[in-house]
């Protein structure tokens, strides 16, 4: 499929992220911007989702179970258009129901209320579980940060969903090899990954991250998949993206300064032009009248 639409979303989703964290002077902008190419091969290809009918029985549910990773999240609800994008100026404010992390009960779009890392595969498993009780066709997906799965609750829930055979099931681990305190491999090792998952009963497949056409793949497959759920290890760069950012643990939970921020945002708002400018062109090669248009400065483009 044409992954360039995917990739003009992904863009568009880092630069609002960024623009949220450093309206809200807080944020977790490092994962967030890590996941972002997972999340949003999940909302514009993979889930069966309508944000006209956000509660929708029959919908697809997704667990953001690292859930500090909220600016992601939200930046790419409001783009697929469960609340305005102006609402993103709320973001950890007092004055909006936009917090820091996911919240079911005020946001349209979100699932599950989650933040205490380790528990969202939990609500994952409980989820699926009850779609094959009820006999319903939707499809569960979880994201875990490889930091979070240093808790013990993840593996409790990941030996529930293979006894359970939880085919409805797709979970990803967000390996950007960071978290708060520095390594991963060095604050809680837990490579081989692929063989833990597999040991416990699970169909796994490594992918790219950042690759869009190998997630849209790795979606798919999962689908196919038959009386096991599927762990999907997704090797990332926590703070993709932005170059200052990069791998680098410093950035899993602060925001930039104004300096930082206008560095950040030239690259991230150069990204946005270069998908764009690829996305018109092939218009033109299809002689078809090109179908985006630049309306702002940094980050506002139509679609």
């Amino acid at each position: 499929m044409d992954t360039k639409p995917l990739a003009l979303a992904a863009a568009k989703g880092r630069l609002l992220a960024l623009n949220a964290v450093h309206a809200a002077a807080s944020g977790h902008i490092g994962g967030s911007l890590s996941v972002m190419d997972i999340l949003t091969t999940l909302y514009f290809h993979t889930m069966k989702i309508d944000p006209k009918h956000p509660s929708d029985p029959e919908r697809d549910r997704l667990v953001l179970s690292k859930g500090h990773c909220t600016p992601a999240l939200y930046s790419l609800l409001a783009l697929k258009g469960y609340f305005p994008r102006e609402d993103l100026s709320l973001f950890r404010s007092i004055q909006g129901h936009y917090s820091g992390h996911p919240d079911m009960v005020h946001v349209a779009g979100v699932d599950m209320s989650t933040g205490s890392l380790g528990q969202g595969i939990s609500a994952a498993v409980g989820m699926a579980l009850a779609g094959k009780m009820d006999r319903k066709a939707y499809r569960v997906y979880a994201i875990l940060g490889d930091g979070e799965i240093e808790e013990g609750q993840t593996w409790e829930a990941v030996m529930s969903a293979a006894k359970f055979r939880l085919d409805n099931l797709c979970a990803v681990v967000d390996v950007n090899g960071l978290q708060i305190d520095g390594r991963t491999s060095e604050v809680m090792p837990s490579e081989p990954l692929d063989k833990k998952y597999e040991a416990f009963g699970w169909h796994v497949i490594h992918v790219d991250g950042h690759d869009l056409d190998a997630l849209v793949s790795a979606f798919d497959e999962a689908k196919a998949i038959t009386g096991m759920p599927t762990m999907i290890l997704a090797r990332t760069v926590k703070g993709k993206g932005v170059s200052f950012m990069e791998n680098n643990a410093s950035w899993h939970g602060k925001a930039p300064n104004e300096e930082q921020y206008q560095q950040a945002r030239r690259e991230l708002a150069q990204r946005i032009r270069d998908c764009a400018d690829e996305m018109v062109l092939e218009s033109m090669n299809r002689a078809q009248e090109p179908f985006i248009s630049w309306t702002g400065e940094g980050d506002e483009w139509n679609v």
